[in-house]
């Protein structure tokens, strides 16, 4: 275990390294200013490809099965995404009181939901993973063994707050003769 924490640093320092990033601007008392993280339309399948590939390999560090993304997964994270910024707060139900597991068997995922992580920053979603694998709960649901698949999506708020939601879930097997 003690190994796997800086391998698992330098991965994701190694993917952050990916991300273009302005010059960090300073304060009058010395100390960094927020940056937004700057989001458009076009970016959704290059940050969900990211987040994909950084979870993978966080993953196979822990010698679990890589993921693939899944669309009806990533249309139930878009939902809840949008749905965190209208209620402005951060938790898994909607506002219409449906629960993860409701949300993605309306998306029309066959299977089984087996975690959801959520988050409300102005970080890169790379920042938000790692914030994520240091809470054992969020960490158990990017590394969960019995996950097959995963949706990742966010919603941009015009002041620069992103609302994240990741969710994996366990396809149903394939019915044989059909």
């Amino acid at each position: 275990m003690t190994r796997l924490v800086p391998a698992l640093v330098l991965a994701l320092a190694a993917l952050s390294a990916c991300t273009p990033t302005a010059p960090m601007r300073m304060g009058p008392d010395g100390t960094p200013l927020p940056q937004v993280y700057r989001l458009s339309r076009g970016d959704t399948a290059k940050v969900q490809y990211r987040m994909l590939d950084a979870v993978n390999a966080l993953r196979q560090a822990r010698g679990a099965q890589s993921l693939e993304l899944d669309p009806r997964l990533n249309a139930a994270a878009a939902t809840h995404s949008r749905d965190m910024s209208v209620q402005n707060r951060p938790w898994h139900f909607g506002s219409d009181g449906s629960s993860p597991l409701e949300r993605v068997q309306r998306a029309g995922f066959q299977g089984k939901l087996r975690g959801e992580s959520l988050s409300e920053t102005y970080e890169t979603e790379l920042e938000t993973l790692a914030a994520w694998m240091e809470k054992p709960d969020t960490r158990n649901v990017v590394l969960d063994p019995e996950a097959t698949h995963m949706g990742f999506a966010y919603f941009q708020e015009p002041n620069g707050k992103i609302w994240w939601t990741l969710v994996t879930g366990r396809k149903a097997p394939a019915m044989a003769g059909l």
